[in-house]
């Protein structure tokens, strides 16, 4: 059996791939592949429509808050973030933790000027910072929620008296949030919610169309509003399965129940890191992310056994990002506690043979 902890494209639930996989040969009996149905047909309306209120119900959405389904990814919304909330001349704050909040900051000062208001990179972005400041001129505070990289998770929204926009791309639906707080949610799927290829973003519909700009049509937060999602030719497969994945989620209980699994799987692998010698956690511990798990050895001749070891007992992706070293376990929603068990056990026989 293989467990998959690796950090993205997803692990999805089996059940998600048994009806997608059907899907493709043929669509709720249309005798047509869910690849090959029209984004204007009735049969992918009724998807995209489902999608939308699945999610609304599951992070209980505000009324005036519109719901958009778009491609390009996170990096995409790095730059149609301040295309859309930046007027000329304007300044934003940006909150340094890691890799991808660094891209979106200077992604961001192409179109405006941008504040580094707080960076953990002092200590390789092990940490959130946690006191900081931010200009009373900013237009809006943009900050990245979890840290895959690094390992590091904010957990509640820092205070600032400003339009605020985060990153979800990583913990998305994996916690109970407050929609409300924030002006603009946005993510990639490929974590939480489905397949790559689509991009979520929840965005506060009063935030848009103050900037005086005038944007390319296909940038513009507004027109895809306007249209439902259907501007251009979207993601259609990847909007089903996250369809698919939603209405999993809803029928396990929603994103409470998914919280408590979440909690009890990061807690059984953080004890086991810290009751083993031979392993020891990267990321502070206030700041430690309940989606990816990261850990270190003391040698570069233990790490390579180790992940020899868990690779013969059916351990993916677990070794760490490239900048880092070490290992990464993503835990992400459908990856249950036995692969975290299994995963445990590996770390168990290690010591046991190392000790011998």
């Amino acid at each position: 059996m293989k467990h998959n902890f690796g950090a993205g494209p997803c692990i999805l639930p089996n059940e998600v791939f048994q009806e997608a996989s059907q899907a493709v040969i043929d669509f709720n009996n249309t005798g047509l592949s869910i690849l090959e149905i029209s984004h204007r047909s009735k049969e992918f309306e009724q998807v995209i429509q489902e999608a939308e209120a699945l999610l609304r119900e599951l992070l209980d959405v505000p009324s005036d808050y519109s719901v958009l389904f778009l491609q390009g990814g996170a990096s995409q919304q790095f730059a149609m973030i301040p295309m859309n909330l930046l007027p000329e001349g304007g300044k934003a704050a940006y909150l340094d933790t890691g890799v991808w909040a660094t891209k979106a900051a200077k992604e961001a000062s192409k179109i405006g000027q941008v504040e580094i208001v707080a960076s953990s990179s002092d200590k390789n972005y092990t940490y959130i910072p946690k006191d900081f400041s931010v200009p009373s001129d900013a237009t809006y505070f943009h900050y990245t929620s979890n840290n895959t990289i690094y390992g590091t998770e904010v957990f509640e929204k820092p205070q600032v008296n400003l339009p605020t926009v985060v990153d979800m791309s990583s913990d998305i639906l994996s916690r109970v949030i407050n929609v409300a707080d924030y002006d603009i949610i946005y993510a990639g799927a490929q974590k939480n919610m489905g397949p790559a290829g689509v991009t979520l973003v929840i965005v506060k519909n009063a935030i848009l169309g103050r900037t005086g700009r005038t944007l390319p049509t296909i940038f513009d937060y507004q027109a895809h509003a306007k249209a439902g999602s259907l501007f251009n030719t979207p993601p259609v497969f990847s909007i089903y399965v996250s369809m698919l994945n939603l209405r999993w989620l809803k029928e396990k209980g929603g994103i409470s129940v998914i919280e408590q699994e979440n909690i009890i799987k990061a807690r059984t692998l953080y004890d086991e890191i810290e009751r083993n010698p031979f392993f020891r956690g990267t990321a502070n511990e206030e700041d430690r992310s309940r989606m990816n798990v990261t850990f270190v050895m003391d040698t570069p001749e233990q790490e390579a056994a180790f992940l020899k070891l868990a690779q013969e007992r059916g351990m993916v992706g677990i070794k760490g990002h490239r900048s880092v070293g070490g290992f990464r376990a993503s835990i992400y929603n459908a990856l249950g506690i036995s692969s975290i068990n299994a995963l445990v056990d590996v770390m168990k026989e290690f010591e046991e043979l190392s000790n011998k």
